[in-house]
């Protein structure tokens, strides 16, 4: 990793999931910075900060099955100068602490990382009580905060570090299990709030986020191969604050975007693109896909990706039916405003 001198490659981690690769990052962390502090609500092992409490045990805390009382904790020690790092699920993080992370850390603009794992389906199996997929949506209602969503192991290091040199709260969303690796190196140009290009293109762009942008981006390259397509593809990585500019250049130079994402279609990444395509006063053609209005059957996450329409084979299925649609292609936007 250019940051901080941490090296990872897709050698490095290939037998890491993605929450691993987090808890490694971590603990290199803490070994430059001793303000950094770790807390979970018994998950420990599952969230993979069990790796920090083994390496620096006066440091972490678990706070028991009391989630509401961990993010209280974290404001205390972030009020103390600390910079507390919270392990728990994405569902406990942002539905049931979703007061105490709200007016404890985000009011006040502490300095708490809060990674939450397991989110959207990536735990399908375990039922809907364990889905998140409203937290992009609430998170990134909440003044503030900062609200990440990696798409592999190697963005999540970005990412962890990134959040350590932000000051002010950090929603970071992974997911369970192995992740596939979208990037090869780290020094990519990580940045937050500032979208990554993975392919050019003047026909239509793909924005997605997390699980999605790894089935975005090779499902690009089968559309150029098999169709002739030129398809952008933006990985949104942060969900606030968005990046606008890149939006806006994609309404302009292509007049059609989809945006993918493991979330409901509600509050989530394609609102949030969407909210700045109607901000820029350019029309364009539009699609959001994700989870419906419903909450996600149970399964694995891949059969929940094909299921919710983002996978690689569902996404040349949008790709190829937006395209088939008709819409003003005139350079005028004088009447788009």
């Amino acid at each position: 990793m250019a940051a901080d001198g941490l090296t990872y490659t897709i050698v490095d981690t290939a037998n890491m999931s993605t929450a691993e690769i987090y808890g490694k990052v971590l603990c290199d962390l803490a070994e430059k910075h001793n303000d950094i502090v770790g807390l979970s609500a018994d998950l420990a092992k599952s969230t993979k900060i069990g790796q920090f409490a083994a390496k620096f045990p006066q440091r972490f805390f678990n706070a028991g099955i009391a989630e509401q009382n961990m993010f209280g904790m974290a404001a205390g020690l972030a009020k103390s100068g600390l910079t507390p790092f919270v392990s728990t699920f994405a569902v406990f993080a942002s539905l049931r602490a979703a007061e105490q992370v709200r007016t404890d850390i985000c009011y006040p603009k502490l300095n708490v990382k809060i990674i939450a794992t397991h989110a959207g389906t990536s735990f399908g199996q375990a039922g809907t009580t364990h889905h998140c997929t409203e937290d992009l949506a609430i998170m990134r209602s909440f003044a503030n905060m900062v609200v990440i969503a990696p798409a592999d192991g190697i963005e999540t290091a970005n990412a962890v570090i990134a959040a350590y040199e932000h000051k002010g709260p950090v929603y970071i969303r992974i997911n369970r299990g192995f992740d596939p690796f979208l990037y090869e190196k780290s020094d990519y140009g990580f940045q937050i709030g500032k979208a990554v290009q993975l392919k050019d293109g003047t026909d239509i762009t793909i924005i997605a986020c997390g699980a999605a942008a790894y089935n975005a981006y090779h499902a690009a390259g089968i559309l150029e191969k098999e169709d002739g397509l030129s398809v952008r593809v933006l990985n949104m990585h942060t969900i606030k604050p968005i990046d606008e500019e890149a939006i806006r250049k994609a309404v302009m130079e292509t007049r059609r975007i989809v945006t993918f994402e493991d979330h409901n279609i509600y509050g989530g990444l394609g609102s949030a693109v969407a909210e700045v395509i109607v901000k820029s006063g350019k029309a364009c053609a539009f699609e959001s896909v994700g989870i419906p209005d419903e909450y996600a059957i149970i399964g694995l996450p891949e059969d929940l990706q094909n299921y919710y329409g983002f996978d690689q084979n569902k996404i040349i299925e949008k790709v190829r039916q937006i395209m088939g649609k008709d819409f003003e292609q005139t350079e005028d936007w004088e009447d788009e405003v």
